[in-house]
């Protein structure tokens, strides 16, 4: 994987984010969360960087990082898209739908476009059985969505015509 120079924003970033909870190695997730949540992603770089400032093995913060799968080290789309895969969704046809978006965006699980619009992922449950199959696109809900859905779904996010 190519290194990642860090912006000097970003290492200001981490840096202030580390002294908001006092360079204090017992925050290391809260720290992980508002980086991540600044920054977008967390790769090996930022996760040195924040192992400096809480003077902490590197190796811990990664353990931590790949251990929670909230955090990641690749940054996402613009649109990040995730499709529920619990059982009532995948009951009800999300693999297809998952199919049909990994057709779409000539991309597998896990990966980010070529123009940045859009990364795909699978989580286990989003907590909206009766709405099955489920698609998040950001924090939005597309409840019950068919694999033909799925063009005019991409295509809301593609023009920026978002519908509030």
């Amino acid at each position: 994987m190519p290194k990642v120079k860090l912006s000097e924003y970003a290492t200001t970033t981490i840096k202030e984010v580390c002294k908001s909870f006092d360079n204090n190695e017992h925050e290391l997730i809260n720290v992980l969360h508002q980086v991540q949540h600044k920054l977008g992603y967390l790769p090996a770089e930022v996760q040195e960087l924040i192992a400096k400032e809480l003077n902490m093995s590197a190796a811990k913060v990664y353990g931590v990082v790949t251990f929670y799968s909230y955090f990641t080290m690749l940054p996402k789309g613009e649109h990040p898209i995730s499709v529920c895969m619990g059982t009532a969704c995948y009951v009800r046809g999300a693999e297809q739908v998952l199919d049909e978006l990994k057709r779409n965006l000539k991309i597998e699980v896990g990966e980010t476009t070529a123009d940045g619009k859009f990364s795909l992922n699978a989580l286990r449950c989003v907590g909206a059985c009766g709405l099955a199959p489920v698609v998040l696109v950001g924090d939005k809900v597309h409840g019950r969505v068919a694999p033909s859905d799925v063009k005019n779904i991409l295509a809301e996010y593609k023009e920026g015509c978002l519908a509030t």
